[in-house]
């Protein structure tokens, strides 16, 4: 039955933008109308999302297979009554219809707030503060970010006083993810924060930019530390990005950790290096791209912590589609490349390798919780690779994306869980106007 709906499902949702795209899309329209209506001072967003998914080997194999139709609607608006102030809110309703018993709080949540927030200061203010709930990225969202392909997405409350000027932009935030409560209102929970300062030098030498922060990472059992004791982690990092001869783009991040994690002191860090370039593949446009990047972990009969804190990153598709691991005791090697079919399709091949950094430590699941772990090291260090293959199609002011996933396990799954390579095939129609 579930089969049945969702090739139903994958049917209508391939036909319904392209009758949106056959008319002359009156929503997008209507929008563009208002805002033009009121000199720009109100706006609105709407977006409409469903995927279907399959996840075979959940967990590897821990938990039972799925089928799922998620679907997701954000209404917002945006008023400016004054040049020096902006008033924002969307609500947002995620839900999974034929989970079957409730969804986990990652599935369903009905309609809530995601964004509600007031901006005080100008376009031309060197001062600007913000602060009620909003969805916030921060570089390349390894520190800070919000994942969209989680359908209940990420969001945070905060306060955040903003100093910019040409080519410099410093930040002074503290931001704190929202716990989501399924049929309740999600309200503020400060037991989970993060504060400090994150600041961007754009076009430092030959248009290389410089990101510098130094964060407090402050979580207490209400706000979902598990352990004993609490989490404050100290973290100091620095993100440099910019363009090399022959077209490559290179970036290079690399964070450092102190503080405490439960009872034992935190001495760890992670780093990152990427680089891309466009290519051309006979007539048609070719983007590759390759990283690698390490994140420390504990070895038995350490006096201290040295697992990474990944703070609160958005982790999809940086260890592959199936969003299996987090940044956490992990050596990961990661290539993407993109293929321009035409000026809307494009199609994508992505491949990853993960190695544990300490065989002793546990392997880590992109929320940051354990996904099994060997106390000798017997495991070995081997998780294994996944090769994930997509494609994108925008039809308008939608987007469609079809894709198919599977993982090759290596010898410390193979040791510490039900042996089970996961597959992940997934369809995803998407409409926004903004």
């Amino acid at each position: 039955m579930n089969k049945f709906l969702g090739c139903t499902s994958i049917c209508f949702m391939l036909c319904l933008p392209l009758g949106v795209q056959a008319q002359s899309d009156p929503l997008a329209k209507g929008a563009d109308a208002l805002r033009d209506a009121t000199g720009g001072k109100f706006s609105i967003h709407f977006e409409e999302r469903t995927r279907w998914e399959e996840k075979d080997g959940v967990s590897f194999g821990k938990a039972v297979n799925q089928q799922d139709m998620l679907s997701r609607i954000r209404i917002g608006v945006r008023y400016q009554p004054l040049s020096w102030l902006t008033v924002s809110a969307m609500g947002q309703d995620a839900r999974a219809p034929f989970y079957g018993a409730p969804a986990p709080n990652t599935m369903r949540d009905p309609m809530d707030l995601q964004e509600g927030y007031l901006t005080f200061g100008t376009k031309s203010s060197p001062f600007n503060f913000s602060a009620g709930r909003q969805m916030f990225n921060y570089g390349e969202t390894r520190v800070i970010g919000t994942p969209q392909w989680t359908n209940t997405s990420r969001t945070y409350d905060y306060g955040r006083f903003e100093f910019a000027r040409k080519n410099v932009t410093l930040d002074a935030l503290m931001v704190s993810p929202v716990i989501v409560l399924p049929g309740s209102f999600n309200t503020p929970e400060l037991g989970n924060r993060y504060w400090g300062t994150y600041d961007i030098f754009t076009s430092v030498w030959r248009k290389f930019s410089v990101d510098t922060y130094a964060l407090r990472h402050s979580e207490n059992v209400i706000g979902g530390w598990t352990g004993s004791g609490t989490l404050g982690t100290n973290n100091f990092g620095s993100r440099v990005y910019g363009p090399l001869p022959g077209r490559i783009a290179l970036s290079l991040e690399a964070i450092g950790q102190t503080g405490h994690s439960g009872l034992l002191d935190q001495r760890a860090y992670a780093w990152f290096a990427g680089a891309s370039r466009p290519f051309r593949l006979f007539t048609l446009p070719l983007s590759t791209s390759a990283e690698y990047k390490v994140a420390s972990g504990s070895h038995k009969g350490e006096a201290h912590s040295a697992t990474f804190d990944q703070l609160t990153p958005s982790n999809h598709d940086k260890f592959g589609d199936q969003d299996l691991f987090g940044w956490k005791n992990l050596k990961t090697f990661k290539s993407l490349e993109t293929l321009g079919l035409s000026k809307t399709v494009a199609f994508n091949a992505m491949y990853t390798d993960e190695t544990l950094f300490s065989a002793t430590d546990s392997l880590y699941a992109s929320s940051g919780s354990k996904i099994s772990s060997s106390a000798t090291g017997a495991a070995g260090r081997r998780v294994g690779q996944e090769l994930d293959g997509f494609m994108t199609i925008k039809i308008g002011q939608n987007n469609l994306q079809l894709g198919v996933s599977h993982f090759f396990k290596g010898q410390f799954i193979k040791s510490t869980t039900p042996d089970i390579n996961p597959r992940y095939f997934y369809f995803s129609q998407e409409y926004i106007i903004k």
